[in-house]
């Protein structure tokens, strides 16, 4: 079952087996996702996505126990996780969103390599009184909310995908990020992917200028506003949404299905993904609204970010050994519980072999 969130209400955690040096304290840079030193004592430190935060915890608790290598991993988010691997402040960065070709560009250890870990799903909560299940929507009508286009409930473009659902007719209060977002990224790329309106302005990123709405710092920012909120929408990943109890939307997929975010969905939009990768991915790929029935279409990888030449030869080794267990069976058994969904296992082979070029 998932850890407590409380655990990622601060800006980071550690975990380390009979660690009490403070190592997991929140301090200013981690807060903002500025870059920071290296943690003294840590055998491996990482930075980023706050997505896989709860995936990675359980993976570090299991990890030290076995191999008695710590790993400190400051979950702040996709864009501070890309900043602090450029600057050369982390063994290894986390994203859920693939480094553009400037971004990779600036990276100041040179070659940058994306390993996918596992699959997640950015799901519309949303906090509706007298509807805690069943709500249906399109990509069309999310976009349309986000964008201050529909906002009332019971506005006919909605109320027309939900016949016998008594909507009310109060408020829509839209909740997103405030900050530099991987989880953004996935929710902006399918909704520019899905309406032509949306994919003009504005657009998909980690970060955007939305017309309307409030912000929340992280995954838990967002979960927590719309948990307090009556007539809240927002979108989180998947972990945080079920942790927290929250309402979460069934989305017409590419097939015409409403489908809900589960493991089964999510590792359906990986499964045709997967088998159509030549063999010179470098596996910055979408697979948002891919085909397929059963495919929950807000789906997405997550990235750990590694250099390809590492400057610390024992920290390098551990690295890779770490993430080689992380792709083994083992690691990946750990993410289903979790509402992650494993990587094929064609496509692990293909990293494992990958990780031999790591230098």
């Amino acid at each position: 079952m998932l850890r407590s969130l409380s655990l990622l209400v601060a800006a980071a955690f550690v975990v380390a087996c009979g660690d009490s040096s403070g190592r997991g304290s929140t301090d200013t840079a981690a807060a903002s996702g500025e870059p920071r030193s290296r943690t003294s004592g840590a055998a491996l430190t990482g930075a980023g996505a706050t997505f896989p935060a709860p995936l990675y915890s359980k993976w570090s608790d299991a990890y030290a126990t076995k191999t008695g290598v710590n790993i400190n991993y400051q979950s702040i988010g996709s864009g501070g996780g890309i900043r602090q691997l450029s600057e050369q402040t982390v063994d290894f960065g986390a994203s859920d969103a693939p480094m553009s070709d400037g971004e990779l560009a600036k990276a100041k250890g040179g070659r940058v390599l994306h390993i996918p870990t596992v699959l997640g799903a950015v799901v519309i909560i949303y906090n509706v009184p007298g509807v805690s299940t069943g709500l249906k929507l399109t990509g069309e009508a999310v976009a349309a909310i986000f964008q201050g286009q529909i906002t009332k409930w019971n506005d006919p473009r909605i109320t027309s995908l939900n016949p016998g659902v008594n909507l009310p007719s109060t408020d829509i209060l839209v909740v997103h990020r405030s900050d530099g977002s991987g989880t953004t990224y996935v929710f902006s790329d399918y909704l520019a992917s899905v309406s032509p309106a949306w994919a003009t302005k504005p657009g998909k990123g980690k970060e955007l200028q939305w017309p309307v709405g409030l912000g929340g710092k992280g995954n838990e920012g967002v979960t927590g506003q719309v948990k307090q909120t009556p007539g809240a929408i927002g979108y989180a990943e998947l972990a945080y949404a079920t942790q927290n109890k929250l309402a979460m939307a069934s989305i017409r997929n590419a097939e015409g299905e409403f489908v809900a975010p589960t493991v089964e969905s999510i590792t359906a939009a990986a499964a045709g993904a997967a088998a159509k990768l030549p063999p010179n991915t470098d596996y910055r790929v979408s697979v948002v609204n891919s085909p397929g029935k059963g495919v929950y279409p807000i789906s997405s990888f997550t990235w750990i970010l590694a250099y390809g030449k590492q400057a610390d030869a024992e920290k390098g080794k551990k690295l890779t050994d770490f993430l080689r267990w992380a792709l083994s069976e083992e690691g990946q058994a750990m993410a289903p519980p979790l509402d992650y969904a494993p990587l094929p296992e064609a496509m692990r082979s293909a990293l494992v072999a990958k990780l031999d070029s790591i230098q």
